[in-house]
Parts: structure tokens; C-alpha cells; sequence
């Protein structure tokens, strides 16, 4: 029985489509998510904006373990030699080159011809597969091209190295019966393709894409590209679902956890819905979990770890260290920790990068006859820094401390304040934005005390900046 391995492009598409724009920590979590079902790959976005791309593909690189982390490289040196180096740190990489191959998209989109687009497209194929023996050719708009050309496209990636030619649907216009005989067809004209993985990619126009994948599949393909949020392609869990029902009918099966499948999409709907900002992060099935949760300071780490469980985080034992202690910090000060409050805790707690600075404490003076004073301690390695500075309140003085701490002075770009929850115990959510080499780096910080929450935000954010310079 051939396995059928699903490469996830949700995070690709989102962006392509512009349908999301889903934060640093968001894309995180759905990478989580995937790891934690099963999916064979999961393909992010490549590298457009150097230094930040570089630290997100690098923080998603140190989550992937079982699943291939698939990276789009540009046809230029450069951009491969950048992504591998960001992409490095995952257990198993694939670099992806991408071409237009239909003779409207060479000459308007690519500028290229059709015999210099092959040359280009395999000379680029050679360069990542001298860094890994994992490289994937993408045709993105393969079935509007003549089979015999895209056949001379394949036999010149496959002897450059390529080991998986993924063709795409982009117009979405097939029916099943037409891409199956498409797929088909692409087997006779390249012989090559029996020796790798073929991957497909289809459009939902015609609302047959999962239809479309599962001829495919039948056809002879290997690797189905679906996402985990409606976006217009092939629906991971339709065609997971369809390959467990029919996995001995199709002579295929699918390494994805089915029985995990619905919590997983809810999941990652939550964190893709339109409103997420304005609405609660407990609705539907999740709420069903955790409605009327209460947790005090004599909650343990087991306990507290339950719940966390139950809105869907599954954090590393660094990350539930890290949530229970800060945890641990606000019901210090509160009779009660509820549902919404630990989600902002985990929210700010986990999934961030090695802490070059950590916050040792504070002391703030201010009043309305003198300026503020704040007195703030970092520890850098280990290392205790110490200033104290003047400032137009208590916030402010204390971001000059922490710059006298680091030594350097960045730029605010934003800063915000809002309540997590209601009432006299009410916990604040802070964020700020600093600029650092012309790139955000945003910062979240959590506390019942608004200037801690603002220091948080700022040594968080500082601390992506400190990771970045350093890796």
C-alpha cells in the first residue's frame, strides 16, 4: 500500500491570497497543530525581508521534528544560501524551486523563454541540492502548459537533482476524470517521474479540488498539497478523512491522525478566524472545555497543565515551566485566574524565542512634583545589569532603564495597553513595537500591574531583536 503524504500550505496561502495575516505566535501554534496530526511537510512562506523572515523560518525550523519543513527558494544564489541557512536547524528540509511554466506566465510573469526557463529553473535545482538531497520542483500553473514541454522541464530538474515535481491547477478547471488523464499523461511523457514523488496542488473553482486530489492520488501521485483553513484549495481533512475511509479501494493511505483531526481544525480555525481579535477565544468546542475554569495559586503545575491542555496548547516541558511560573506570578496577586487569563498567560509565556535578557526586578517612583525614577535589574546570561533612570512617567523611565541596561537605543514604533479581563483585579496586556535595523519587532507582556506588563512587552520584544543578531 502506497503512503500519501499531505504537505500543508496554509501559512503559503495565506499569504498568496492574502486571505490572512496571522501573527509571529499564531503561525507558531498552527505549526504545533500540524507537527502534533501528522502532516508529511508543512510549507511556509521563503525569505522577502531578510532579517525578519530569517527569525521566523528559524523559530518554526526548531518546532519541526517529524514533519518536513518545505521553504520556496528565488532562482538566485542568494536567496538559497539564505533560506538553507534559516532552515537549517529543522530535522529534515526541503527547498523548493518554483516556476510559471504556461506560455503566458513565462513571458509576463517569468520574462523568460521556454529554453532559458529550463536552464535557469535546473541550474537552480542543482545549487540547493548541493546543500540537501531534499529538493521539490513546483510547476504552478502546470496543466495550462503542453505536456510535452512540461516533460522537458521534469527530465531537466529530476537529473539536476530534484527528488519530488509537484504540478499545479492553479486555473482550477478540471474535473476529476480530466486531471486523473492529466496525471496520466505527465507519466508517459516523463518515464522519470516512476523514480520520484510527484506532488499535486489543486484549485477549488469548480469546487472539485478534493475530488481533483483524489484522482490524482489514483492516478499515481504521492503528495496532495491541502490547507488546514478554507482557502480555496484542497481541505486537509477531507482528503485525510477520505484516505483513511478509502485507503484499501485507493491501494493508499495517509500517515495523518484522523481521530485528532477535528480538535486540530478547530483549533486552527480559532487562531485564522476573521475577528479573532474582537471575538472571545472560547467559542464553539473550545468554550466546551474550558467554561467556568477557576484556578488559584494552590493549583499546582499538573493541574494548571490540564487546562492548558483543554484550550489546545500542547507546550514543551520549557514552555509549561514557563507558563506555570508566570502563572504563578498573577494569581500571587488575584483570588482566582480564569479561563481567558490563562490563555493570555500561554499566549505570552510560551512559543518565544531563547531569552537573552530575563527581568530579576523593579522599583518605580514617580509622583506629581518630581519625574518618575525606575530602577530596573536584567540578568544577561546570568549576568545581573542594573540602571536607574529619569523619565515623563513611570513607563517611560523605565524603557531608558532597560536601554542603559542593553546599551543601545531603539525606536518605538508603537505601544499599547488593554485590559485582559474586567474588574478591580483586572489583568493589562501590553505590546510594543520596536524598530531595529529598519525591521518590527513586536513585543507581548502580562501582569495585574500595567508598568510590569509594558516591561515585559519591551524585554520581550528586545529579546527577538538579541536572538536575531545573534543567530
Amino acid at each position: 500500500m502506497r503512503d500519501i503524504r499531505v504537505s500543508d500550505i496554509t501559512m503559503r496561502e495565506a499569504i498568496a491570497s492574502k486571505a490572512l495575516s496571522l501573527s509571529f505566535k499564531e503561525k507558531l501554534e498552527i505549526v504545533k497543530i500540524l507537527a502534533r496530526i501528522g502532516v508529511g511537510s508543512i510549507e511556509v512562506e521563503g525569505i522577502e525581508s531578510s532579517k525578519v523572515d530569517s527569525l521566523r523560518i528559524k523559530s518554526i525550523a526548531s518546532l519541526v521534528k517529524n514533519s518536513t519543513l518545505a521553504v520556496p527558494v528565488k532562482i538566485d544564489e542568494d536567496s538559497i544560501q539564505a533560506v538553507w541557512n534559516a532552515a537549517k536547524g529543522a530535522k529534515h528540509v526541503r527547498l523548493q524551486v518554483e516556476a510559471a511554466v504556461s506560455p503566458s506566465c513565462m513571458e509576463y510573469i517569468q520574462r523568460k523563454k521556454a529554453d532559458t526557463l529550463i536552464a535557469d529553473a535546473a541550474e537552480a535545482v542543482a545549487k540547493c541540492a548541493q546543500l540537501t538531497d531534499d529538493v521539490e520542483f513546483v510547476a504552478i500553473d502546470a496543466t495550462r502548459t503542453d505536456v510535452a514541454y512540461l516533460a522537458r522541464v521534469i527530465d531537466a530538474v529530476v537529473a539536476a537533482g530534484a527528488k519530488t515535481v509537484t504540478v499545479c491547477d492553479a486555473a482550477g478547471s478540471m474535473l476529476p476524470e480530466e486531471f486523473a488523464q492529466f496525471i496520466a499523461d505527465l507519466y508517459q511523457a516523463a518515464p522519470q517521474l516512476k523514480d520520484i514523488d510527484l506532488g499535486i496542488s489543486c484549485c477549488n473553482n469548480l469546487n472539485m479540488a478534493d475530488a481533483c486530489a483524489v484522482a490524482g492520488v489514483m492516478a499515481g501521485a504521492s503528495i496532495v498539497k491541502a490547507t488546514s483553513y478554507p482557502m480555496g484549495v484542497v481541505a486537509l481533512d477531507n482528503v485525510a478523512r477520505i484516505l483513511a475511509a478509502k485507503a484499501d479501494a485507493l491501494g493508499a493511505q495517509s500517515k495523518v491522525r484522523v481521530t485528532e483531526l477535528k480538535r486540530a481544525m478547530n483549533q486552527i480555525a480559532r487562531l485564522c478566524c476573521d475577528d479573532r481579535s474582537k471575538a472571545s477565544l472560547f467559542t464553539g468546542t473550545v468554550s466546551e472545555a474550558v467554561e467556568g475554569v477557576v484556578l488559584t495559586a494552590g493549583d499546582d503545575q499538573a493541574t494548571v497543565m490540564q487546562y492548558v491542555e483543554r484550550l489546545g496548547y500542547s507546550l514543551s516541558d520549557e514552555d509549561a515551566e514557563a507558563v506555570f511560573e508566570a502563572f504563578k506570578k498573577i494569581a500571587a496577586s488575584k483570588e482566582r485566574v480564569s479561563a481567558t487569563e490563562l490563555d493570555a498567560i500561554v499566549a505570552s509565556a510560551a512559543l518565544q524565542v531563547p531569552p537573552t535578557y530575563t527581568l530579576d526586578g523593579y522599583v518605580i517612583n514617580s509622583g506629581l512634583s518630581f519625574k518618575a525614577t525606575s530602577h530596573i535589574s536584567l540578568r544577561k546570561n546570568g549576568e545581573l545589569i542594573e540602571a536607574v533612570s529619569l523619565g515623563d512617567g513611570p513607563i517611560d523611565s523605565s524603557f531608558k532603564s532597560i536601554e542603559s541596561v542593553v546599551g543601545k537605543h531603539y525606536e518605538l514604533d508603537d505601544f499599547s495597553i488593554q485590559a485582559v479581563t474586567e474588574g478591580r483585579e483586572a489583568m493589562g496586556e501590553s505590546v510594543v513595537k520596536l524598530i531595529a535595523d529598519g525591521k518590527v519587532y513586536s513585543g507581548r507582556g502580562i501582569s495585574t500591574d500595567i508598568v510590569e506588563s509594558s516591561i515585559r512587552a519591551y524585554i520581550n520584544a528586545l529579546n527577538k531583536i538579541a536572538y536575531e543578531e545573534q543567530n
